[in-house]
């Protein structure tokens, strides 16, 4: 899952940065919100961190502007602005929670599942291959019932075949999602990452999931 962290303090950026890749999770970071609406635009991210006090557009703007663009990404404000009526503007604006400065990080990284576990309620929050499984929520992967650990980028890949599978995805298509990367790269870092996804997912199991298409790219079947 990908989040867009909006901070324009450096230091605190970091700091979240640092424990939400930590956590697992995927993240871009601005520090200002023009960049904000033009990253929320142009990316699919499943949650926004945005704090109120930031250059060039305001948090609230931010908000109000993603909503009117009937933008469901899901928000949380983060803001040292404390007062009830700090707090009601901006959940009124459209964002899901608001948490303020300083916070624990455990509480933030809580209230994020929270508001996955919500999106996810009456959904399908397992993909399947098979006898594989993969929860999204808590970002869990097993395969005939034995656990298997990934690293973040890993476990999104696997996501992406998952989520497209039986369908070819090109090395382009994969740095494209995977990687946020929108141009050619002369690296083989996608072939790399697959042959340690398929030592994982793949090694210990007589029926192989993930398969290269010669001069194309890679395919998951079930």
């Amino acid at each position: 899952m990908k989040i867009l962290l909006v901070e324009d303090e450096k230091q605190i950026s970091d700091y979240i940065t640092k424990g939400l890749l930590e956590a697992g999770y995927d993240v871009d970071a601005v520090d200002n919100g023009e960049d904000a609406i033009s990253y929320a635009t142009n990316n699919d991210y499943s949650l926004i961190l945005l704090d109120i006090m930031i250059p060039k557009k305001n948090g609230i703007e931010v908000v109000k502007y993603l909503k009117k663009q009937k933008d469901n990404t899901h928000i949380i404000l983060i803001s040292a602005k404390d007062q009830i009526q700090d707090k009601v503007v901006g959940l009124d604006a459209g964002a899901d929670d608001y948490l303020v400065k300083p916070f624990a990080f455990s509480e933030l990284l809580a209230r994020i599942r929270a508001i996955f576990r919500r999106s996810t309620e009456g959904n399908d929050n397992v993909l399947t291959a098979e006898n594989l499984k993969m929860d999204l929520v808590k970002r869990i992967v097993s395969r005939d019932g034995q656990i298997i650990d990934l690293t973040s980028r890993e476990f999104n890949l696997l996501e992406y075949f998952i989520e497209n599978k039986n369908t070819v995805l090109t090395r382009m298509m994969i740095t494209e999602k995977v990687w946020n990367i929108n141009f050619i790269s002369d690296t083989n870092v996608v072939d790399v990452y697959i042959n340690h996804l398929r030592k994982k997912i793949d090694k210990a199991f007589d029926k192989k999931l993930i398969h290269t298409v010669r001069g194309v790219g890679y395919i998951l079947k079930d």
